[in-house]
């Protein structure tokens, strides 16, 4: 089935392996924001001997960005003890995390999939006492790569 309109970007789901629940029966989820899935391609520029007009531009290998997830803040999170020992101890565990995108009925319509991530930087927002603003956190991680799957 044909999609007639691009899909909305609230509706995904993030499910992170590995990584053991606190409450089993209740994923260790809620991100609201999942940014950073970018790939680039490095360029080498080749010059022709005789070719004055323009330089070959040659593809060299591909990079990726860092993939930054934000939620509200945890007290106490099997997601946050991953980041801790990264932080703390030094400790890095890669995990695999897919992220997939759903339609208006549930069904998945896309799936990213990053592969070897780890925790780079752990962030929350500013507490501020003249505001009722939700505390965020936000983990960034760096990954090795993705691949993309379409429905």
């Amino acid at each position: 089935m044909v999609a007639k309109y691009p899909p909305v970007g609230f509706h995904f789901l993030l499910r992170i392996e590995g990584l053991e629940l606190q409450y089993p029966g209740m994923p260790d989820i809620g991100f609201t924001d999942v940014t950073g899935l970018e790939a680039n391609i490095a360029t080498e520029e080749y010059k022709e001997g005789g070719e004055n007009r323009f330089t070959h531009k040659l593809p060299k290998r591909t990079s990726y960005g860092n993939l930054e997830l934000k939620r509200g803040f945890f007290s106490s999170s099997a997601i946050i003890d991953w980041c801790v020992d990264a932080i703390e101890n030094f400790n890095f565990t890669a995990v695999n995390i897919s992220i997939t995108l759903l339609n208006e009925l549930h069904q998945p319509i896309a799936l990213l999939y990053v592969v070897n991530a780890y925790p780079t930087e752990w962030s929350t927002s500013g507490f501020n006492a003249q505001s009722s603003d939700l505390v965020v956190e936000s983990i960034k991680l760096n990954y090795a790569y993705f691949k993309q799957e379409r429905f």
